[in-house]
């Protein structure tokens, strides 16, 4: 199997694994933009090439140069965490060469490379930031020619341009600097075709910053204050030197604090993220020294989504939350439960967040009822 098959066949199965992949409900989609600079390394055929262009005259010897600096502006909407479409343009630079002739001479060629590209690129997460990506698309490339030669090619002075669709693909890795700026290191195959109608493979290896916009703000994490029953009054003296009656015990008191499910977990995620532990430590803190008697962890969803895939969710993030309270907040396991409430108790209400605003105004509407509520009953 040759080689650009190989990469073809490998490119394809990754974007393909990743299509695979269950949309995620609740995630918002995104616009971005990106500008991309690396060095591209063209397959030249130098003897085809100068027997087309100087019929009748044998090649005995050349130099290549294969490599130039190549740069691509694009721009890409985010449709779900796992899958976009991305387009833009392209300059591969150009490639050059120099071929001595028999009969005596010389010919010389360059070709530069520019085009437009759509592309699908699928995401694969490694980690909360880092990610492999996988592309596949369509390019529509034009290639300019000139030659000039001496001697047995001292007629030859021209310029042959070509305007040619082929596919290209690509794989890469992905990190995630900060919510507005991420980079990318990936190495693309274009296909192009030449002077000799053959398409040839011209290989890119490019880094990219990538800026998406669009994207809501991540929500604060809204705490309520645990409630605390006061101190009962102290008794009044009495003249004998009898000792005061012990105060009368409190009687136990709930207490309810509500957490943002995108600021715990991220969007359709169940994994507590560092924001989330740092909230989740601010709750356990609180509870030094408190005497409970059980705590009740709730999972909650927004609408959106499949009922069942709803459940499973609030089920994850009820259970995710209630192991790092007991690990990382050392409370008494045996004291917590963890249930998944689905989306069937809402905040919101049906007429506030209608089902005919965009994709992207529903999801900021229904942002409170993806939430994580931790129920305390017990005295301080």
């Amino acid at each position: 199997m040759t080689r650009h098959h190989t990469f073809r066949l490998l490119s394809l199965a990754g974007i393909g694994t990743l299509l695979a992949a269950p949309a995620m409900a609740q995630m918002s989609s995104n616009f971005y933009g990106g500008v991309s600079v690396g060095q591209s390394r063209s397959q030249m055929d130098t003897p085809r090439t100068t027997g087309i262009v100087l019929p009748g005259v044998n090649t005995i010897g050349s130099s290549v140069d294969r490599s130039d600096t190549a740069f691509k502006l694009f721009g890409g909407y985010q449709i779900t965490p796992n899958l976009a479409v991305e387009s833009g343009y392209f300059d591969l630079g150009k490639s050059r060469f120099i071929s001595q002739t028999s009969p005596a001479g010389t010919l010389t060629g360059e070709t530069r490379v520019q085009g437009m590209n759509i592309d699908l690129v699928g995401k694969a997460p490694f980690t909360e930031k880092f990610s492999g990506l996988a592309r596949v698309g369509f390019q529509q490339a034009w290639s300019k020619d000139q030659f000039r030669g001496t001697g047995a090619g001292a007629s030859v002075s021209s310029t042959t341009k070509h305007n040619d669709p082929s596919y290209k693909v690509g794989l890469g890795v992905q990190y995630e600097m900060t919510p507005s700026v991420w980079i990318r290191g990936e190495l693309e195959r274009y296909r192009v075709k030449d002077i000799t109608g053959r398409r040839k493979n011209v290989d890119v290896a490019s880094a990219s910053l990538v800026f998406p916009f669009g994207r809501p703000a991540a929500q604060r994490v809204a705490m309520a204050e645990p409630a605390y029953v006061a101190p009962p009054p102290m008794p009044a003296p009495v003249v004998a030197a009898a000792p005061a009656p012990a105060p009368m015990p409190a009687a136990p008191v709930p207490q309810r604090v509500s957490f943002s499910a995108d600021t715990l977990f991220g969007f359709d995620k169940s994994t507590v993220r560092p924001e989330g532990k740092v909230a989740l430590d601010n709750f356990s803190n609180q509870l030094n020294g408190a005497t409970y008697q059980s705590i009740k962890v709730e999972g909650h969803t927004d609408r959106m989504g499949s009922s069942d895939y709803n459940q499973g969710l609030s089920n994850e993030r009820a259970s995710s939350v209630k192991d790092y309270l007991v690990t990382a907040g050392k409370l008494d396991p045996a004291k917590i439960s963890a249930v998944g409430m689905s989306e069937g108790t809402p905040v919101t209400k049906a007429e506030d967040c209608s089902d005919k605003l965009s994709r992207a105004k529903l999801i900021t509407c229904l942002q409170p009822d993806r939430r994580v509520e931790v129920e305390v009953s017990g005295t301080h």
